[in-house]
Formats: structure tokens, C-alpha cells, sequence
């Protein structure tokens, strides 16, 4: 094998190629370094003594499906300079590391492409190590998103295993990038946010947000001046809940089998979106059944479906004027589900209403939240919470490839 070969095919460059042996499937190729070149590793002087060698053996990009590896005598010099004794830099790796740059970067290049567990069987390495290089290469490019761009963002809070253990993460809202990960969903865990926004220089406008009371008060102390807006995602859930109680207690009090049973069958009927219901299984019939059982589980459905045309009208003070409108009739229903949502809503009116001066939604968060589920069920949980923080950072860059 030629110099020129080594270095265009291996990225190996400066090293004298001496033999190549096989053994076991493998390819070892030997190189070496002129002694002429061999400096300080430390202060690059070139004023050192020859104090032996240390040989170190490097995997490197394979051959096939055959593994590559670089055998060198790293030499040992003693500085005069520092009077020290230290090995030589090695040009095609890093320090302590077992493998060039340029498997480090073919690795890099499958873990984006398949499993750590198929990388490492493709590579014939260990999946410690090659879960170490693509841990290395996300904490270099994401570790520390730049936060100076920042305008709108959304905050949320997701469930990272049994036990009430959550995750909180900040989303910006024109990149769809991940910011900031903190542990728990107190305020406390956006405290390293506020650390690193405050000397960034970012201009936030907006947050979307629930209507949790820790976040709303983090926001409220260090953006004073950012508009704080209620998602629709939030309210409608929150209302589903409620009408989820509601069905429940119906279903208790009926005594008629037949009835019992058509309110059983509405279940996920009366939660879904009227545009949804599939005809073909005969979907609108099923669930006005279920309501003629029922009059205020009919008037809490209908005030439910009505609650969507906040979100569609033409400014603000058509908006102000819908919602008063139907808090008026909530409180009137006699519907005891529908007068705490009035009083819910009637709270947090400020912020509901703060959808039309900023015009964001926490949709692009919800989103994100249900592939943090997916990337943490393909890889059936993750042992390194530093590790799973940097996925999650870099997943507006993740690409899904399906073989098949």
C-alpha cells in the first residue's frame, strides 16, 4: 500500500507505511512516523530527546466487512522545554482515543441512519463505544443551542417515566429547534434557561404555554414584558377530561343494560373531532345516540364543539365578545362540568385572548413531545440522562429512514 493510498483512503497523513498483516478477518496496516517530525506534544517545540516508543493500535474505517486496523510505535520524546516526558500527538486521532477521526466520523454518520445496537454490529465494536462517539458528536453540535435568535417560544412538560417523573422542554417556535431541556416541571427546572437566556440578548415576544401556575410565574419574573398565551391544546384537553368525568358518572347511574352499553361505546366518540367520526362505522349515528341519553351530557358536548370557533375569528374584538358570550351561557347551563369550565376559563382570560396578539400555538411542541415518546420507545428507555437530553436537542435535524 502507498503513502498517497493511506492517506486517501484512511484520512492517514504524515506516516510512513511499512507492512500490512491478517489475522482473524481483520487488517492490520502498519505505519510509522519519521523521527525528524516528532515534537512536544504540549508547546510544540521540536528541541526534545528520544525516550522510546509505545505501540497503539487504532480501528479505522473498514474494508468491507472486514476491520481495519492501524498498528503505530507512538514515540515517547522528553521536552527541554517543559522537561517533561510525553508521547507524541498522533495526527489522525484524539487523545485517548481508540480509533482515527475518520471511523469516529463514519460511526457518526450510521447513528443517524440506524440503531446503536446496528451500528455496533456493522462496525464490530462495542456499543459502549460507539454510543461514546455519537454521545460525543450530539454534545458537540447541541450541548449549547444559541439562544440570541429567540422571538416566540412554547414550554411544556413531558412524562419520562412511572412515578411522576417529567421532563420540561422550551421549543423555538420559528425553528422548531429544542433550546433547553431541565429536569422535573416546577419552575426550578428552567432556571439553567434563564441562566443562559439572560446575557444571550434574545428579545422573547411570546410564550405559549398550559396554564400550569409555576411556569406562568418563571415567565411572569423574567419576561416581564413577553406576552403569555394559553394553547387551545391545553383547554381542549383539559375540557375532554372534564367530559370524560362526566360520561363516567352518567354511565354509573344508568340501570338499563342496553343504555349502559351505548354510553360505553361513546366513549373516545364524544372526545373526537366531529370532522373524524368515520361513517363507515357508523360513527355520527353512535354518538347521537349516546347524547339522547343524556341532556347535559348533549349541552356540555355542543358548548365543547362551540369553545373551537374562539381560535377561528377575525381579531380580537370579535374574539372578546365570543367568549364572553359563551361563558354567559356555561354559567346559565345548570351543567355543573360546564360552570367550572367557565370559572377555569374566565381566569385565565387574559391569556386565552393573548392568542390574537401573538398568533402561536404549542401545536409545534405537542408535536416534538409525541417524538421524544417514539425516540425513547425505539430505544426501550435510556440509562444516560445526558445522553437522552442531547437526542432530544438534536431531533429537528433526526431523519426516520424506513427500510422495506
Amino acid at each position: 500500500m502507498s503513502t498517497s493510498l493511506l492517506y486517501h483512503a484512511f484520512g492517514i497523513r504524515g506516516y510512513r507505511y511499512t507492512r500490512t498483516d491478517y489475522d482473524g478477518g481483520s487488517v492490520t496496516f502498519h505505519v510509522a512516523r519519521d523521527p525528524s517530525t516528532c515534537r512536544c506534544s504540549a508547546c510544540g517545540s521540536t528541541d526534545v530527546i528520544r525516550r522510546g516508543e509505545v505501540p497503539r493500535a487504532f480501528r479505522s474505517l473498514p474494508i468491507g466487512l472486514k476491520p481495519t486496523v492501524i498498528l503505530l510505535r507512538v514515540p515517547r520524546v522528553e521536552c527541554r522545554a517543559c522537561g517533561v516526558v510525553r508521547q507524541v500527538e498522533v495526527a489522525f486521532a484524539d487523545a485517548r482515543r481508540t480509533f482515527t477521526r475518520a471511523f469516529e466520523r463514519y460511526v457518526t454518520e450510521l447513528g443517524r441512519r440506524m440503531t446503536i445496537r446496528d451500528a455496533a454490529r456493522l462496525t464490530g465494536t462495542g456499543w459502549d463505544m460507539v454510543k461514546g462517539i455519537i454521545k460525543r458528536d450530539l454534545a458537540r453540535r447541541y450541548a449549547k443551542p444559541k439562544l440570541k435568535h429567540l422571538r416566540r417560544i412554547a414550554i411544556d412538560e413531558f412524562a419520562v417515566a412511572r412515578g411522576h417523573r417529567y421532563m420540561t422542554t422550551v421549543l423555538d417556535l420559528e425553528s422548531g429547534a429544542v433550546v433547553f431541556v431541565g429536569d422535573g416541571k416546577a419552575a426550578s427546572a428552567l432556571k439553567p434557561f434563564w441562566k443562559r437566556l439572560r446575557p444571550s440578548g434574545a428579545k422573547i415576544e411570546a410564550v405559549a404555554m398550559d396554564m400550569s401556575a409555576a411556569y406562568r410565574k418563571a415567565v411572569r419574573e423574567n419576561l416581564p414584558r413577553a406576552v403569555i398565551v394559553f394553547d387551545h391544546f391545553h383547554i381542549s384537553k383539559l375540557f375532554n377530561e372534564e367530559l370524560t368525568e362526566l360520561r363516567r358518572d352518567l354511565h354509573r347511574e344508568l340501570t338499563d343494560g342496553l343504555q349502559r352499553r351505548v354510553l360505553k361505546g361513546a366513549r373516545w366518540l364524544i372526545l373526537k373531532d366531529p370532522a373524524n367520526l368515520d361513517e363507515a362505522k357508523d360513527e355520527k349515528r353512535r354518538l347521537k345516540e349516546a347524547l339522547k341519553l343524556n341532556e347535559p351530557l348533549a349541552t356540555a358536548y355542543y358548548m365543547k364543539e362551540e369553545l373551537r370557533w374562539f381560535w377561528m375569528q377575525p381579531g380580537k374584538a370579535f374574539a372578546t365578545s365570543f367568549l364572553d358570550g359563551w361563558l354567559r351561557r356555561a354559567q346559565a347551563s345548570g351543567v355543573k362540568v360546564l360552570q367550572q369550565m367557565a370559572k377555569t376559563l374566565a381566569l385565565y382570560r387574559s391569556g386565552l385572548l393573548a392568542y390574537y396578539d401573538a398568533m402561536i400555538t404549542s401545536g409545534p411542541l405537542e408535536g416534538t413531545n409525541n417524538k421524544i415518546k417514539v425516540l425513547k420507545r425505539a430505544a426501550y428507555g435510556y440509562r444516560d440522562h445526558e445522553f437522552f437530553k442531547l437526542k432530544i436537542l438534536s431531533l429537528h435535524e433526526t431523519r426516520y429512514e424506513l427500510i422495506g
